[in-house]
């Protein structure tokens, strides 16, 4: 990793008793099991063409809003 963004995380208890223990069972620290979670959230939404639709309205709606900002 060239460059790193240290980031907060709220989890309830239960949760992080159970990813320590995932984490635990498969080697990795909490960090990575979380980084790999979060790689493969990222990808499932990349993916999905929902997210695509939700997305270029966003842009969209964001554009509208800058345009008008610089006017």
């Amino acid at each position: 990793m060239s460059e790193t963004k240290v980031m907060s995380l709220r989890l309830s208890q239960e949760l992080a008793d159970e990813l320590a223990a995932v984490a635990h069972v498969e080697d990795v620290s909490i960090s990575a099991a979380i980084r790999a979670a979060v790689h493969r959230y990222v990808a499932t939404c990349r993916s999905s063409q929902a997210f695509k639709k939700r997305l270029k309205q966003r842009l969209e709606e964001d554009r509208e809003i800058l345009e008008r900002l610089a006017a």
